[in-house]
């Protein structure tokens, strides 16, 4: 166990999970200092999801340099239904009261605390100079009465997180789908084959007459996740891609480029007029560099 860089503080508040009192410490003192155990345990209790008890030796102690100390401890206890290489992370504070003041002394390090088979009990063995503690103008023991406190505070992961993820070069994404007879598309949409580029499975939408407000105006192109039921919730990813219209004759074509952060779908309107599109074989690409988050 290390013990350094411990921190003292004062505050009027009172310990948020358990409180011991002791009405007679002198007995407990000589009870515990003609017992081989040389320690009292508190009784149970929760904090944080978990039981737990707090072990005072009133006499200090001795196997860890306590003598001359009040010696505290907090210690996991009914481990009994825990899986094999449990662990539990915590950080916790002791506590001890000023009678006289109406405050508490609070002791601990800051520091998180892995409680386990091996190592079930963290605290404080020179927790207060018991010189200190039996000094009544001191406030911590009164008529052979004291208080001692603790708050335990549970480090426990919900296993939630993202992974950012960016390809600074990524292999040829490009695509290419040849739609023939488009004059004789009649459906509102058609979908291409699904292909895989960035490592996703994607498809291209086509709507022949336009797609809701560009309807008889426009040819409308989306690119789709293929499905999204595979990822996590929460995802995003972040696309840059290029839509493009093949001239087949001028190789004047049509094109855009777009970037997108978004969830399944990802779309342009491509300015091409569906009243001049005639009838020919319009060659449909999308070029994607994907960043996945």
């Amino acid at each position: 166990m290390a013990y350094t860089d411990t921190v003292r503080e004062e505050r009027h508040v009172a310990p948020a999970h358990y409180s011991m009192k002791i009405d007679s410490f002198s007995l407990l003192s000589d009870m515990v200092a003609n017992s081989y155990l040389e320690q009292y345990e508190s009784r149970e209790f929760d904090a944080s999801g978990y039981k737990w008890k707090l072990v005072l030796y009133p006499n200090g102690d001795k196997s860890r340099n306590g003598d001359g100390y009040i010696s505290l401890y907090l210690v996991i206890a009914d481990t009994t239904g825990f899986p094999p290489g449990w662990e539990i992370n915590a950080i916790f504070k002791l506590f001890v009261y000023d009678q006289l003041q109406d405050k508490y002394l609070t002791i601990g390090d800051g520091r998180l605390r892995r409680f386990c088979a091996i190592m079930n009990k963290w605290g404080f063995p020179q927790m207060l100079p018991l010189s200190t503690f039996n000094n009544a103008s001191n406030g911590y023991l009164i008529g052979d009465s004291c208080v001692f406190g603790a708050e335990v505070f549970v480090v426990k992961s919900e296993g939630k997180g993202e992974h950012f993820s960016m390809i600074k070069d990524p292999s040829d994404g490009t695509f290419t789908w040849e739609v023939q007879y488009f004059s004789g598309l009649t459906g509102e949409f058609y979908y291409s084959q699904v292909y895989l580029a960035g490592g996703h499975e994607w498809k291209l939408k086509l709507f022949p007459n336009g797609h809701i407000k560009q309807r008889g105006k426009y040819l409308s192109l989306f690119v789709e996740l293929d499905d999204c039921t595979n990822y996590h919730t929460g995802w995003k990813l972040f696309v840059e891609f290029t839509l493009r219209i093949k001239d087949q004759v001028q190789s004047q074509h049509r094109e855009k480029t777009c970037q997108k952060k978004e969830k399944s779908s990802f779309s342009i309107q491509l300015g091409i007029n569906s009243a001049t599109a005639g009838d020919f074989t319009c060659m449909m690409q999308g070029t994607f560099c994907y960043h996945f988050q």
